[in-house]
């Protein structure tokens, strides 16, 4: 790999690295401390779900950010958006870290948690989408899949870092968290902000956009014709969403606040599960995205899907087992290898949907939107269910069974894309690959989509 190629890589990591340990920070406190710190008025359960809401109010703001970051990433480029987003993402997190609480200024607390909960849902709209495509539009087609992964990877790695942070906190300073020491994983996030301006601003354009550029080929509303020529593409994004990025908050969300607040685990014996899940998917990231390069994106994502459907409910039996090694059992098969293994895949798959000139825009706003309705609302609506069976997570295990087969259908409902040439409008329009005829599998499966998404 040459120098601008790791550089790419490491760019498009560090800030999905940095956007997902910021927004998982914020997801984990919400699980763990923001209840008693913003909501302190409230009933146990109450004051979960005020905290979960606070965290779904951010994805609100995504979809838009999505929308306005995305048509300017097709009008300016990726580069500069990419040092916006990471701005905005990293600063909200930073602010958070320096509130006051609820017993120090009242209702004016949970108020501004929610201003910056809104801004860092506006960053993150188009921060990981942009990653992506930085990442995509650099990589060797026969190892794109691979190398599109990096900002997956950074998924995790923020993950990592923001579990790992607040274990240390828990370890080191546990009986001040809730007076301090909660501040410190929010505040330390300015400093990987600085690194990663740093980074993104030494890289350049992305070939694609460039060769766009000069053949005059931008548009003018590159969602609008996202809209008239991918409209296949953006209803594709969103239900693929459901299960991947449902699963993000399930196990990473909702279990967090489960094990802890149910099963009455300790929250560092929690947190140190949800470390040794994310080292595993890394490892799980790495091959389902190289595996993709060999046999296709739609059946490792659809393996993937289909393996955390069945682990639903074996899920919920090992967290209640009262053994702590099959809690992290439990963590490890769905955190670490069955959403891991459609985190690997998606990123190459949804990038090659789009042509070059709607890409940033019809890939931002689509994912957000899946995001809006297959994650938002999966602490809120998982705590309800639990609350409505008396503790018990059965209905939980059915949630989690239909948004991973809304994926898997609509994976299996989509054409292969792994052979596609970025670099081509044509992309956009799903077409069978080059030599291909028209009664392969992937053409039938194409005929398919059209008749029916």
């Amino acid at each position: 790999m040459n120098k601008t190629l790791r550089r790419v890589l490491f760019a498009s990591m560090i800030g999905s690295a940095l956007e997902y340990y910021d927004f998982y920070v914020y997801s984990t406190a919400s699980a763990l401390v923001f209840n008693h710190l913003f909501f302190p008025r409230l009933s146990p359960v109450a004051g979960t779900l005020a905290s979960f809401a606070t965290l779904g109010v951010g994805f609100i703001a995504r979809p838009f950010g999505g929308i306005l970051f995305g048509h300017l990433g097709d009008k300016m480029g990726r580069k500069p958006i990419l040092v916006i987003t990471l701005i905005l993402v990293g600063g909200g997190t930073t602010l958070i870290g320096l509130l006051p609480t609820y017993d120090q200024i009242g209702l004016w607390a949970p108020a501004l948690l929610l201003v910056l909960r809104l801004a860092q849902g506006l960053g993150t709209g188009a921060e990981y989408g942009g990653a992506i495509i930085m990442a995509a539009e650099y990589a060797p087609t026969n190892h794109r899949g691979l190398f599109s992964s990096g900002p997956a990877m950074g998924v995790s790695v923020g993950n990592l870092l923001s579990f790992g942070s607040f274990a240390l906190v828990e370890f080191v300073w546990k009986d001040q968290m809730l007076a301090w020491a909660w501040r410190l994983p929010f505040l330390v996030s300015i400093f990987v902000v600085l690194l990663g301006i740093y980074v993104r601003r030494r890289v350049s354009e992305t070939p694609a956009f460039e060769a766009v550029s000069k053949k005059g080929h931008v548009k003018r509303v590159p969602l609008a014709a996202a809209f008239r020529e991918s409209k296949r593409s953006l209803l594709i994004v969103i239900f693929t969403q459901m299960g991947q990025n449902g699963m993000a908050y399930m196990f990473g969300v909702f279990a967090l606040s489960y094990v802890t607040t149910q099963l009455k685990v300790p929250r560092n014996d929690a947190l140190m599960a949800l470390l040794v899940a994310d080292v595993i998917q890394i490892a799980t990231i790495v091959a389902a995205a190289a595996l993709s390069d060999k046999i296709g994106r739609r059946p490792v994502y659809m393996g993937a899907a289909l393996f955390t459907a069945a682990i639903a409910f074996p899920f919920f039996w090992l967290l209640g087992s009262g053994s702590l090694a099959l809690v992290y059992v439990g963590f490890a098969l769905a955190f670490g290898v069955g959403y891991a293994g459609m985190l690997g895949t998606q990123p190459a798959f949804f990038a090659e949907l789009f042509g070059p000139s709607t890409r940033f825009s019809g890939f931002a706003t689509a994912r957000e939107i899946g995001t809006l309705v297959g994650g938002a609302p999966v602490p809120f609506i998982s705590v309800m269910l639990v609350t409505w069976m008396s503790g018990q997570p059965w209905g939980v295990c059915w949630y989690i069974i239909v948004l991973c087969l809304i994926t898997t259908l609509t994976v299996y409902l989509s054409p292969e894309t792994h052979r596609r040439d970025l670099n081509s409008e044509t992309a956009a329009q799903l077409r069978p690959d080059a030599g291909q005829s028209a009664n392969t599998p992937l053409a039938t499966d194409l005929q398919s989509s059209k008749k029916l998404l």
